[in-house]
């Protein structure tokens, strides 16, 4: 029907330990309310990343004392991280969820959304035509940013580190930054790294990718084919290594005995933060305890690190996903994902059926496809 679809969105506080970004900034619920949708915000669910309930207030939403209140008024709920045991039980049929899910690592969540029978849309599934994800870019960019800048700090000597300074200073060098991956994550790191003035050595498989940063987007910085051999070479001299390489099984970038070729003191920064995965040696720290040292080299794996620059990540991820909520709540959850051809790949759970192939060969479960989805419903 053509008529105006008006929406009940919810928007409850993240709980997920460290988690201090919001799904949805103020300026970006006034284009919501505007339209005609009503929004519930759950009391202080801005307040980390320096949105108040009052900016919320004139933004059009209405404040709601806790999740279960937002979960209970809401026909629509978004969020930033993956739902969670707490709020498995506030979960109804009518439920349209919108956040990042990463459903194939979590069986107990797949199981509270397909038993609830929600529609939810995964962040990180949705595609452009291009084959990237729109709402995954804007935060690896910053996961690259702040991640450099979190080594930068752990590398003073006040935090232990080897005490040396980016950018040197004359007649002394500067940080030689050796960075793994050529995408959004490694080039965030890397742009800001030569800013900085380092000597950065960006390495990737990909020599048409490291041929467009190093002439287009950085120009100037070192680039070196990923090999087993090269990685050694690079790493032996390097003040400060970061994987900014998604994990596949198999893939090790540096193992165990690799740390023994590097500068003692020196820091590995992973990105990915995969344990035991692209870096063998990683294990998953957290903002208050970053830091732990394997064979005398050290490591930081903070597997959210945009969450402590929380009120740009907050902006960045709301700018990214609010045409999809204003899609998604100006036609409904079907008509949404027929029409939108980025969207339609985020649709992985709709009504107790599974339409992520992924998640459904992780578990075993059976797979359904969009198509017959629309058919059913």
């Amino acid at each position: 029907s053509k008529e105006e679809y008006k929406m009940k969105i919810g928007m409850p506080k993240e709980i997920k330990e460290n988690e201090f970004r919001v799904a949805i900034v103020p300026h970006n619920v006034s284009k919501l309310t505007s339209s005609g949708h009503q929004v519930y915000v759950e009391t202080g669910a801005g307040l980390a990343a320096g949105f108040t309930d009052e900016q919320y207030i004139k933004a059009g939403a209405e404040i709601l004392p806790d999740a279960a209140s937002v979960f209970k008024q809401g026909d629509m709920i978004v969020k930033v991280k993956e739902i969670l045991p707490p709020e498995f039980g506030f979960l109804e049929e009518r439920h349209t969820i919108c956040t990042y899910i990463h459903s194939a690592n979590r069986l107990p969540q797949t199981k509270a959304l397909l038993e609830s029978k929600v529609v939810a849309f995964a962040y990180e599934d949705v595609k452009d035509e291009n084959g990237g994800f729109p709402l995954l870019e804007p935060m690896s960019r910053l996961a690259g940013e702040t991640g450099l800048l979190t080594g930068l700090f752990y590398s003073f000597t006040t935090h232990g580190g080897s005490g040396k300074i980016i950018c040197g200073n004359p007649g002394i060098k500067p940080m030689k930054i050796v960075i793994f991956g050529a995408g959004h994550v490694g080039i965030g790191a890397a742009r800001l790294a030569a800013a900085l003035n380092a000597d950065v050595v960006l390495m990737d498989v990909n020599i048409k990718q490291l041929d467009l940063v190093s002439s287009q987007i950085i120009p100037g910085i070192k680039t070196v084919f990923s090999t087993h051999d090269n990685i050694v070479e690079e790493i032996k001299d390097a003040d400060i290594v970061f994987n900014a390489v998604k994990w596949f099984p198999g893939l090790t970038l540096i193992s165990r005995d690799m740390l023994k070729g590097m500068q003692p003191g020196s820091l590995i920064v992973d990105i990915d933060a995969e344990p035991g995965g692209a870096i063998e040696t990683c294990r998953y720290t957290t903002h208050e305890d970053p830091i732990y040292e394997v064979d005398g080299i050290r490591h930081i794996c903070i597997p959210n690190l945009p969450s402590s620059v929380a009120n740009t990540a907050s902006q960045s991820l709301s700018n990214a996903t609010i045409p999809y909520i204003q899609e998604i709540a100006d036609k409904g959850w079907k008509q949404a994902a027929m029409d939108n051809g980025r969207l339609i790949h985020g649709l992985d759970f709709v009504k107790g059926y599974l339409t992520f192939k992924d998640t459904a060969e992780a578990f075993g479960i059976e797979l359904t496809s969009k198509e017959k989805i629309f058919e059913m419903f």
